[in-house]
């Protein structure tokens, strides 16, 4: 779908909440070690291709009414494109990341300075890996949080005492599903959708209890990164390539819009990925 197709319709008591994003272009794109399998060394990667497309992200964005601010893009940090990885923020609350893999590493600092320089300051900070929203779901007054590659149980605690927020951990057991966010999609402040393989028997115990609506993708969805989307509350912004799972959700009410993130997939991440919300505090 293109931009100039977007027609967003009010779905079945769905709404549109207009969001604030944090996005990083991905000038510096490539692929050139493996730190998660999706990432090929040796399969060639256009740079070109991959800013194109993540500009037509950026544009959608727009076009539905949300704002975006741009990230400077470093030299030497070609996963810094992923920008919700680089922490989470909810009730203006900021909490910086730290990335498990040293190649990862700087972008924690790199993403906290522009959170302080945005106005978010001061950056909390936690001790042990997370790996910001990519482990660290927000859905309505809960967040909903990761752990098994990447970020470390104990940050969950952590995190819960700085936001003031419950926090669910949820175990991930299939590596293709290194962050949460590749598992499991936030579609409203009370709905979800997630693939069940990814998780645990506890985890899946967990989701089926407080979701038990839920909107359930098969394997083929989550091999595309179907799960990593972006939704308003009514337009649900993911890969052209899960067609099983858009249908899904339009038949649940909600408005999916494609888009092709294929070469940013070659280094495993997809519309979520690029994608850091800015939650502002509540004013009086």
């Amino acid at each position: 779908m293109t931009i100039t197709e977007l027609a967003p319709a009010v779905g079945r008591d769905r709404a549109l909440s207009p969001r604030t994003y944090a996005m990083t272009r991905p000038s510096h794109f490539e692929v050139t070690y493996r730190i998660n399998p999706w990432m090929n060394p040796s399969v060639e990667v256009d740079t070109a291709l991959a800013l194109r497309q993540w500009n037509v992200l950026r544009e959608t964005y727009i076009q539905l009414g949300h704002s975006v601010s741009e990230v400077p893009a470093l030299p030497g940090l070609p996963d810094m494109v992923y920008a919700a990885n680089g922490g989470l923020v909810v009730g203006g609350i900021a909490i910086a990341a730290a990335f498990r893999h040293p190649q990862r590493q700087p972008e924690g600092a790199a993403y906290a300075a522009w959170l302080d320089s945005a106005g978010l300051g001061p950056v909390h900070t936690v001790s042990g890996i997370n790996e910001g929203e990519g482990d660290f779901l927000v859905v309505g007054d809960r967040i909903l949080a990761g752990t098994g590659f990447r970020t470390d149980r104990d940050t969950h605690r952590q995190v819960a005492a700085i936001t003031g927020l419950p926090v669910v951990s949820l175990e991930l057991v299939d590596p293709r599903y290194y962050h949460l966010d590749t598992a499991l999609g936030v579609l409203d402040e009370e709905t979800i959708t997630y693939y069940p393989d990814a998780f645990s028997p506890d985890a899946r115990r967990i989701l089926a209890d407080l979701y038990p609506t839920a909107v359930l993708a098969n394997d083929a969805d989550a091999a595309v990164l179907g799960l990593n989307l972006v939704s308003d509350g009514l337009n649900v912004v993911m890969t052209d390539a899960a067609p099983h799972l858009a249908s899904l959700l339009a038949a649940a009410g909600f408005n999916p819009i494609g888009v092709d993130l294929s070469e940013l997939l070659k280094g495993g991440g997809g519309v979520k990925c690029c994608t850091l919300e800015l939650r502002p505090g509540v004013t009086s």
